[in-house]
């Protein structure tokens, strides 16, 4: 037999589920904000306490409504965050198997590809995906089996909202950790991001790979590519996030590729550099504009091999037998890109003072002249250099065949 005070409860409680059947949009509306506001951070039991046992009750209405509703928009944001008021639950696990039997997570994901929904929509989304995610493992691969790394991944590549790029970020790096099925996925989806123009997805994208790269064992060869493409950009921290990765992926397999291709990006082939100031004299402005990305990648590959050399004497021995002093000197006389000139010239002499063959054949190739002026300061050497000193240099022919021992 209930007591008087459960009797209370229980009809308040009808009274409430009627207000809300009965309710029209605003009204729906008002009652969404009020619980938010009540109940946020309440623990399972005390919903339950709320609501005479009947939280349940609610939360059913709560997902019926998001379901038929949520294409259109309809109080989408208050929804979710009522939603979240019962998955956030400590002792709640129960509201978590109800919001799932009832394809919670399709719903959630599908939101996320909805370009008509407003980006506070989608932010609310991802956070209560990533509630999920947290439950454990068995969660994570249920988000993942329902197409979840892809949905997320576009989701961020699409957003204008850095909040909503930060979010999608922080749940496909739950969705990688402790879920050994589907690291590779997200590995992958996060490699597909990295051709992205925008920065911050970009940026977002390598730091998350870089967290990622330690739970993974290999690299795939397809990430070598739009890596070195990163490289390009224009923004800092994007560039920043860039090498880093790069110094962590040098202990993996990938490594020699990598090299490879930082020094190939050393002599950009959209234009021979050696007859680059006669096309220069036909059109210079289209030209220019169209060779500052290459001329970019060239100076950052030049930057972070010299961080390379500097920090592994292995790396600068292996970047040597690929003639990348020859190719460093070829930026050197790029003319037409004085940061290309300045990585170029400060990798060069951390080689020459290095190997002992490095400053022979590099005084040997640039003249006596020339090299003493280099010397004196390597940094701002290219500041007067004329057509005819960056001619010897793109000109060179060094290819040292070997290497001697390397002093100390």
């Amino acid at each position: 037999m209930t007591s008087s005070k459960e009797e209370v409860e229980i009809s308040r409680l009808m009274v409430f589920l009627q207000e809300w059947d009965n309710g029209t949009k605003a009204v729906r509306h008002r009652i969404l904000n009020d619980f938010i506001n009540t109940n946020q951070g309440k623990t399972g039991p005390e919903l339950e306490l709320q609501f005479a046992q009947g939280a349940s009750l609610f939360l059913t209405r709560l997902t019926a409504w998001l379901r038929l509703t949520y294409m259109v928009g309809t109080c989408v944001t208050e929804q979710l965050q009522a939603i979240g008021v019962f998955l956030s639950a400590t002792s709640g696990h129960r509201y978590l198997i109800e919001v799932l039997e009832v394809g919670g997570i399709l719903t959630f994901l599908e939101i996320l590809k909805l370009k008509q929904l407003q980006e506070d929509n989608k932010q609310e989304a991802l956070k209560l995906l990533q509630i999920i995610a947290n439950a454990g493992r068995k969660y994570k691969e249920l988000i993942c089996e329902s197409y979840g790394v892809r949905n997320v991944a576009e989701c961020l590549a699409n957003s204008k909202l850095e909040k909503t790029q930060e979010q999608a970020q922080i749940l496909l790096e739950l969705l990688a950790q402790g879920n050994p099925k589907y690291q590779q996925q997200v590995y992958k989806g996060l490699i597909a991001l990295l051709p992205c123009t925008t920065p911050k997805v970009q940026q977002l994208a390598l730091q998350t790979l870089r967290t990622l790269q330690m739970l993974v064992k290999t690299v795939h060869p397809c990430t070598i590519e739009p890596l070195l493409n990163i490289l390009k950009t224009i923004h800092y921290d994007v560039q920043y996030e860039g090498i880093e990765f790069i110094k962590i992926l040098m202990n993996y397999n990938v490594r020699k590729a990598l090299l490879e291709g930082l020094v190939a990006r050393l002599n950009p082939s959209m234009d021979d550099i050696k007859n680059r100031s006669k096309i220069l004299d036909d059109e210079p402005t289209t030209i220019l504009t169209e060779s500052l990305p290459l001329f970019v990648q060239q100076a950052a590959a030049a930057k972070v091999m010299g961080i390379l050399i500097q920090e592994s004497a292995e790396i600068a021995e292996e970047l040597l037998q690929l003639r990348v002093v020859h190719h460093l000197m070829i930026a050197m006389g790029n003319l037409d890109h004085a940061d290309s000139q300045r990585q170029a010239s400060l990798t060069l002499e951390h080689l020459i003072r290095t190997f002992p063959v490095v400053e022979e054949n590099v005084r040997k190739a640039m003249g006596e002249t020339l090299y003493e002026l280099y010397m004196i300061n390597p940094e701002s050497m290219y500041l007067n250099m004329d057509s005819v000193q960056a001619a010897v240099l793109v000109g060179n022919k060094i290819n040292i065949p070997g290497i001697e021992e390397v002093p100390g």
